[in-house]
């Protein structure tokens, strides 16, 4: 088995994690910028590598050619956020509330699971 082929998991995360949830959710985080094009073919390598244990997030964070990448995606994703109308915008808060609760409740479920454990 190569590099390329083996994935980290979350556990390898949480050096930049607050908690094993965090982990959980930027290991997603990042196998949906993995396979997202429109993030650019530079955030997708960033994530690739990441995935792969090439890198390490540390040394993303510590990069500037990643992090020049990352807040030129942000510039883009906060332009376009302003030239919503208020009808994308409103749909748009409530998907994000509706994702929130959502995360939330599953939070809730593994706390429960892992308090009777």
């Amino acid at each position: 088995m190569t590099a390329e082929d083996r994935e980290i998991g979350d556990d390898e995360l949480l050096d930049v994690a607050d908690s094993p949830a965090q982990a959980a959710s930027l290991h997603k985080a990042l196998r949906t910028i993995a396979g997202n094009p429109s993030v650019g073919p530079e955030l997708q390598e960033m994530a690739r590598g990441v995935l792969s244990g090439r890198i390490g997030m540390k040394d993303v964070i510590g990069s500037d050619r990643y992090l020049h990448a990352i807040g030129a995606r942000l510039d883009g994703i906060r332009d376009a956020a302003e030239h919503l109308s208020p009808e994308d915008r409103r749909r748009s808060e409530e998907r994000a509330a509706r994702m929130l609760r959502e995360a939330e409740e599953a939070e809730g479920g593994r706390a429960r699971r892992d308090e009777r454990k």
